[in-house]
Formats: C-alpha cells, sequence, structure tokens
C-alpha cells in the first residue's frame, strides 16, 4: 500500500496541473492511507511571514482564512513544525491547546488532534506546510505518523514551484544567470544558476525588468550595454518572464541574462534609437533625448530601417520589439518621459 501510494502521489506531484489542482489531487490521494478528517496544504510565502492556501478538505473558509494569517504561522513556528523533520502532533506539546490557533480557531470548529509537517525539497528549501486535522482526542498512531514523514519528500516535489520556473531558462538559448524578482521588489537566487551583476538588488535591470511585469508583460526581452552607455564591452540580453498563475504569490518573475543576439550591424546609439522607436517617439524627441540635432537623429532612424529592412518606423519597432533588439528607453532618455512599450508582447 505504502509504495503504491508513493507511486500515485508522485505521479501526480510531477504532473503539469495547476498547482491547486495536484494539491487537492494529493491529499485526495493521502486520504486513503492516512485518515484524516481535514487537511490543509499551503505554499510557504517566506518574505510575507505567512502561509498561502493551496487546497484543502473538509475545511471552513473561516478555518481555511486562520490558517492562512501571522497567528497560525507564528504557532507553527513556535512549534517547530515547520522545520525539516518528522510531522509535529499537537498533543507532543501540552501548551499547543492554549495558543491561539487552537483556542480561537481549530478548538471552536471542533478538531482535537493534528499532525503537521513542513515540506522542503533539496534545492530551495521549505517549499510549503502540510496540516491533517482530527476530530478524535487520540494521538495519531506512530506508523501513520511514520508514514506521513516517508512521504514528505513527495508531497513537496507537488509544492515546488521551481520546476516550473527553472523551465523558463529553456526558452532562452546560452542563459548564463538568473534572478527570482519577488512583488514586494527583493530578489531571490534562481538555484542552478549564477548570479550577475546586472541582476543585483538595487540594479537598473531589475528596475526596467519590475516595470515591465507591472506594465502586465509574460514575456519581454531587450539589449543592455555592457560597461557604460556606449556599450563598449558589447550588449547582454535581458529576458522577464511573469511567474505562473500558480506559482507562491510573493513570486513576480524570473529575470535572464543571455549573451546577445545577432544585431544586424546595428551599432550601440541606432539600438538606443531603436529603443526610443519602441517607445513611440518622434525624430525631434530621439534629438531632444540623445541630445543630437534632428538631422542627426533622422539620419540614425533611416540606417536603422535599412538595417533592418522594414518600410516603415512602425514595422522596425514592432520587429524589434519581438526580437529584444533594443535598449530600453529608459536607458537612452533616464530623463525623458516614462518608459511605456508602444507594443506588447
Amino acid at each position: 500500500m505504502g509504495e503504491a501510494l508513493a507511486t500515485t502521489l508522485g505521479r501526480i506531484a510531477a504532473s503539469a496541473d495547476a498547482a491547486p489542482v495536484r494539491g487537492l489531487a494529493l491529499l485526495t490521494a493521502l486520504r486513503s492511507t492516512v485518515p484524516f478528517d481535514a487537511a490543509w496544504l499551503a505554499s510557504a510565502d517566506a518574505r510575507g511571514g505567512v502561509y498561502l492556501s493551496l487546497a484543502e478538505l473538509d475545511l471552513s473558509h473561516d478555518v481555511r482564512e486562520f490558517l492562512g494569517g501571522p497567528a497560525a504561522a507564528r504557532d507553527v513556528a513556535e512549534a517547530g513544525a515547520d522545520r525539516d523533520g518528522p510531522p509535529v502532533c499537537h498533543s507532543d506539546d501540552p501548551g499547543a491547546s492554549a495558543t491561539p490557533t487552537w483556542v480561537d480557531c481549530l478548538t471552536p470548529a471542533g478538531f482535537q488532534e493534528s499532525l503537521t509537517l513542513g515540506l522542503f525539497v533539496r534545492v530551495g528549501g521549505r517549499v510549503g506546510l502540510l496540516v491533517l486535522l482530527f476530530r478524535s482526542p487520540s494521538p495519531p498512531p506512530r506508523t501513520v505518523r511514520r508514514r506521513l514523514a516517508g512521504l514528505a519528500p513527495v508531497l513537496a516535489l507537488g509544492m515546488d514551484p521551481m520546476p516550473g520556473l527553472l523551465a523558463t531558462t529553456r526558452l532562452v538559448p546560452g542563459t548564463t544567470a538568473g534572478t527570482l524578482l519577488h512583488g514586494d521588489g527583493s530578489v531571490e537566487p534562481l538555484p542552478g544558476l549564477p548570479g550577475d551583476h546586472l541582476l543585483e538588488d538595487g540594479s537598473p535591470v531589475l528596475a526596467e525588468a519590475r516595470g515591465r511585469l507591472d506594465d502586465g508583460l509574460f514575456h519581454s526581452s531587450f539589449l543592455w550595454p555592457l560597461g557604460g552607455s556606449s556599450a563598449p564591452d558589447g550588449h547582454a540580453r535581458v529576458t522577464v518572464v511573469a511567474a505562473p498563475e500558480d506559482a507562491p504569490a510573493f513570486l513576480a518573475g524570473v529575470v535572464l541574462v543571455s549573451p546577445s543576439p545577432g544585431l544586424h550591424g546595428l551599432t550601440p546609439r541606432e539600438l538606443e534609437v531603436l529603443g526610443l522607436m519602441v517607445h513611440g517617439c518622434s525624430n525631434q524627441e530621439i534629438a531632444r533625448a540623445l541630445v543630437v540635432a534632428p538631422r542627426t537623429a533622422a539620419a540614425h532612424v533611416e540606417h536603422v530601417l535599412v538595417k533592418l529592412a522594414a518600410g516603415t518606423r512602425t514595422t522596425a519597432a514592432v520587429r524589434a520589439e519581438r526580437e529584444g533588439l533594443y535598449v530600453p528607453s529608459s536607458v537612452a532618455a533616464p530623463t525623458g518621459p516614462p518608459r511605456a512599450p508602444a507594443h506588447s508582447t
């Protein structure tokens, strides 16, 4: 039975279903061999200090909301149930019945026992929490606790957002660095990829990336000059991918760095001009942003059109944005109009 359940849970955890669907399927399968009266599966929001409800069985709305709040998270931490170890039983701690979670939530709801299990993965650490609730005051048998501990790795696999996020790296050939961008603006290393000075907290690259995510773009890319605005060391490609809908709410997206693609012979200045064209700037606005004569700006635009074999400015701008073949206007004109792409990707 144990091996069969582990196989079933493994198949569910590795499925391409959305995380809430996987979570509900995991709880349903688990109930077949670990009897419980209600269950709650949540992802860990390390930044917010709470747990985000993913799936539940037979819980009322009020109980689910309380478990997802800061008081319950504090009680879990004080009980040591958020550590990587065997499940923690409510009756293991005689003082647990006096905590807000039990006094204000679980006892009024008719529950008398629980098993709480922190879910951890090898890369990335804690990913979630499983709470099994029982109406009987009898502590769950040791065999049940051992069985649940043995299933922890596969349950954690079903909670882990990293496989889906790491899959985004395959969208970008030759990715050399990457970072996770959180909704609060902070960053976190992307497991398996090195960092890069372009992706350090507070960098203008990340400010540009945040702006694109705020604009609702799921996928976009652009070029970034290396060694200064004149790009003496060439350009890097930066790709921004929004976190999938089933990722934890605190994750905003992934930012990746890779070598620049073929530039069609465009000079660093022409790539800046392209960025301003993508932004929708006229020749006069380009001239003001780059502090050049209007005639010079017009010549740059003509050179861009020729090199991209584009008949119109709009065609050139669309192609540049589709291919990420431009330096953002925020670099070319940091004091100019607010960044806003002419076209979404």
